[in-house]
């Protein structure tokens, strides 16, 4: 996986985690690389009847021009009841990855898909284009991160935002925390992104370098943390508007027509800027 790592498995890496109450640095979360059909049935057995209040799974996904046109790398899942994250090698495994059952037939392609196991995405919309362009799933119990913060506001939902600012704002780090994000963050965003002299292909390198372990692990290990903060704030009226765009937004992605770059992509869903404007929040 990487160098002077484990290939299968990294135990007690210090990286922020824990649980939705309250993450530091001196939690610590079993890393694990999923590269083989037997390691998924493995992952399908230790998911099994899991709560779902608070959601126990957290997904985020890397690739080269997340899309139906492009491809996936990485899957990454948090799973929040047993400390544990995944980086599922879907370049490696391909179909595998969704269709090897554990050991009561269930795969994780039935858990993406049952609509009674709630699921975790940040802006869940290229995820789902990608998932379901390629592997033909469709997403269904979603709770999208982005919409519950921009549930959340008392000023202006006329646009997202994306998901470093809600670390920065809402992420409530220490001093040391934060400056332990933001390294593990430069550090990945130096390897991959094209404006800053990296490459996507990076994510396709195996073994996976070091920085791009972290740098995959840290985000969605974050996530039940913010999952935690929007939903003390979110009423039940928008609540019951985020599951249904949320919805919506899986839907709109696996359409012909969607277009997941551009514009549009950082404006609110249809209405919800007009409410706040009218002081319906």
């Amino acid at each position: 996986m990487a160098e002077d790592m484990p290939q299968n498995t990294i135990k007690k890496m210090e990286l922020i985690v824990g649980n939705t109450e309250a993450l530091s640095l001196s939690d610590s979360s079993a890393l694990h690389l999923i590269d083989t059909a037997g390691a998924i049935s493995e992952l399908m057995n230790n998911i099994e009847d899991l709560p779902k209040e608070p959601p126990s799974l957290y997904f985020d996904i890397e690739g080269d021009n997340l899309s139906r046109h492009g491809t996936i790398a990485i899957l990454q899942l948090y799973v929040m009841p047993i400390n544990a994250t995944y980086l599922i090698d879907v370049y490696t495994l391909g179909d595998k990855c969704f269709s090897t059952p554990g050991g009561n037939g269930r795969t994780l392609k039935d858990i993406l898909e049952f609509s009674s196991i709630p699921k975790v995405f940040f802006d869940v919309r290229n995820d789902s284009d990608a998932l379901h362009g390629h592997f033909k799933i469709k997403l269904a119990g979603i709770q999208d991160l982005q919409l519950m913060e921009l549930a959340t506001r008392s000023f202006s939902k006329r646009c997202v935002n994306g998901l470093s600012k809600c670390i920065e704002r809402d992420g409530s780090f220490t001093i040391d925390e934060k400056l332990v994000w933001m390294e593990t963050k430069k550090k990945g965003l130096l390897l991959f992104a094209p404006e800053e002299g990296g490459s996507y292909d990076i994510f396709k390198q195996r073994p996976l370098p070091k920085d791009i372990v972290l740098y995959c692990a840290q985000d969605v290990q974050i996530l039940p943390r913010l999952w935690s903060y929007y939903n003390r704030k979110l009423s039940k009226k928008w609540r019951t508007k985020m599951l249904d765009a949320s919805k919506e937004r899986v839907a709109l992605s696996q359409s012909p027509s969607y277009n997941g770059k551009g514009p549009h992509m950082a404006l609110s869903p249809a209405g919800w800027y007009v409410q706040c404007r009218r002081g319906r929040v």
